[in-house]
């Protein structure tokens, strides 16, 4: 090759585009605000980054203080916040409010750039599989125009399987996947540690509800939270402290390539204090559990 032949090869090349590898797909890491319980938002948002997340997720009493905590600040101000410390605003949980109660609450996200909000299903429940599904065909119509609003406004109504509500059982769970399948504003926040601790039930669950996954959360069963218990007992529930198996969940999100958050959870007893006495104590085992679950991808 003469030298003006290289030469030119040598500009061919530096012009072409340069290949690069795609990203690994990864866990997109939100911090739930009743981890801390009640500690303030001068407390909590410091925090968040260190545990990995990018964002937090505000709940209201009893099991926190922040939500309302944020009304008696101002938004502005929680806004300032949020901004000092390079954070975005996930959302909000509200049981308290319903799945039909939520009108002022997604302006309220609109207005903070929030995403989504968690809430439980309405509907008898205490009935026959056939009327169960039934009865979860009459609850999304009901939500229908709510979900409506909340996809006008940016926002994702996360409907939360939870005991003692229509969205319980894995199958009211793939019911309720099917019938907001094409619908927005509405999708599922899935709490493994409500349902039967099988990885492929579980893997299945995730993969059939694939992108109407509004939340999930690495939250599993353990010992349960309903009833004081030494505190090693309590925190079976956080990642690679109890006896579910991750791994195949997490194939599962990589499968459906899930983008949405993800929160490490569980819930203290009583409800409303931080998972361990201090918030530098409470973040260390929130890393601990989110490079538990970074280890297995």
């Amino acid at each position: 090759m003469n030298r003006r032949h290289f030469l030119q090869s040598l500009a061919a090349a530096a012009a072409a585009p340069v290949w690069a590898a795609p990203a690994p797909w990864k866990l997109n890491y939100m911090l739930a605000s009743a981890m801390y319980g009640n500690l303030s938002l001068t407390e909590i948002l410091p925090e968040v980054k260190k545990t990995g997340a990018t964002g937090i997720e505000l709940w209201p009493k009893k099991h926190g203080t922040q939500r309302e905590e944020m009304d008696a600040i101002g938004h502005e101000k929680f806004a300032e916040m949020l901004a000092e410390q390079g954070l975005t605003f996930g959302g909000t949980t509200r049981y308290d409010l319903g799945p039909f109660g939520l009108t002022e609450e997604i302006a309220v996200l609109k207005k903070l750039g929030g995403k989504f909000i968690v809430t439980g299903g309405k509907g008898e429940y205490k009935v026959t599989p056939e009327q169960l599904k039934l009865n979860v065909k009459d609850f999304v119509e009901q939500m229908k125009p709510h979900a409506a609003l909340a996809a006008e406004n940016g926002v994702e109504i996360g409907i939360e399987n939870h005991i003692n509500n229509i969205i319980d059982t894995p199958d009211s769970l793939l019911w309720l996947a099917d019938e907001i399948r094409d619908l927005p504003g509405i999708g599922i926040a899935l709490a493994p540690y409500h349902l039967p601790q099988e990885t492929a039930l579980l893997a299945d669950l995730i993969k059939h509800i694939d992108q109407k996954m509004t939340l999930f959360y690495a939250w599993g069963h353990g010992m349960g939270c309903m009833k004081p218990m030494p505190k090693d007992e309590e925190l079976q529930q956080m990642p690679g402290r109890g006896d579910l198996d991750w791994k195949p969940l997490l194939q599962a999100l990589k499968e459906v390539n899930f983008t949405g958050p993800t929160e490490i959870f569980m819930h203290p007893t009583p409800r409303g204090i931080p998972i361990l006495p201090t918030a530098a104590e409470t973040t260390a085992e929130i890393v601990r559990a989110r490079k538990h679950l970074d280890s297995l991808l």
